[in-house]
């Protein structure tokens, strides 16, 4: 079973071209489904339709959510229809099994006013203030995912033309900058980045102290560290300047399909979960829509 792991992964990050955050889950999907298998000592060339669902009331009866299970069902059946592929098996026991279904909660948002009392607290009175300004004001203005932001590269950014190419495995989308989150990029990259980044080489947009790339960690400490600063009693994650992005811009008028595509969502009933909170009657462009544009 190992070595056909191995090969279902190289197979999906060659042919698939996914994320490494993608790439990364299901290693860790089919790394626990074979723990299990092998526990069990179960053939996994062999296992059942039976098998599966039990292993699926396994992941339930550890306290796993219903969204990581539905996720595990994908990569396990994943792995077994590329066996079917290399004819390691005849028959895929995932066929017949349905994803639980997951309950859309509503996001967590912040009102315009929390977001902009958020906004307020980053000072460009030195390198760490001017950068963190402009990532915050970057990240309530664009809905980027974390991953995204940190991923992101100086060239990524069109600073005439005011947009920035997001990339996300093979898929790419271009999403504008409102003025406020332009000038503040601007200020950083001219003033700032140029000073904290230790190589000329390093193509990192976001840089931590030391120059290098920021991490996820570090991006999460600076949005805490600063909504301690603001007083906000919600709990603020980078996702929520997500979820705040595209409910603002839904409630000043943006059309739903624009904002699927801002957000890189595959599918549109993503992007509906934010209908609760539309204002009917207001239709207006990114520019108009966008509280800080």
């Amino acid at each position: 079973m190992e070595k056909q792991i191995k090969l279902f992964l190289e197979f999906i990050q060659n042919e698939k071209k996914l994320s490494d955050n993608t790439l990364q889950s299901y290693r860790r999907d089919i790394l626990q489904y074979e723990d299990y298998v092998e526990k069990n000592r179960l053939n996994y060339a062999k296992v059942k339709e039976d098998d599966i669902r039990k292993y699926l009331e396994y992941l339930h009866g550890i306290g796993k959510k219903t969204s990581t299970i539905s996720r595990s069902l994908a990569s396990i059946r994943s792995f077994y229809q590329f066996l079917l592929r290399v004819r390691k098996i005849k028959k895929d026991p995932t066929e017949k099994i349905e994803s639980p279904k997951i309950e859309k909660k509503a996001p967590s948002v912040l009102t315009a006013k929390e977001v902009e009392l958020l906004l307020e607290q980053p000072k460009d009175i030195d390198l760490k203030g001017t950068r963190d300004k402009a990532m915050l004001e970057f990240a309530y203005a664009t809905g980027m995912r974390v991953t995204e932001i940190i991923s992101l590269n100086i060239d990524d950014v069109n600073l005439e033309e005011g947009y920035v190419v997001c990339k996300n495995g093979n898929k790419q989308r271009n999403i504008p900058l409102g003025t406020i989150s332009l000038n503040a990029l601007k200020e950083y990259i001219t003033d700032a980045r140029k000073v904290m980044i230790k190589n000329e080489k390093e193509q990192s947009l976001f840089v931590n102290v030391n120059g290098g790339r920021l991490t996820r960690q570090g991006f999460w400490k600076i949005v805490k560290y600063y909504k301690e600063q603001a007083h906000i009693e919600k709990d603020i994650t980078p996702h929520v300047l997500r979820h705040s992005f595209a409910t603002h811009l839904l409630q000043n008028g943006a059309d739903l399909k624009s904002i699927q595509t801002m957000l890189g969502h595959s599918d549109i009933s993503s992007t509906q979960v934010y209908m609760q909170f539309q204002d009917e009657g207001l239709k207006n462009t990114y520019r108009k829509a966008h509280p800080r544009a």
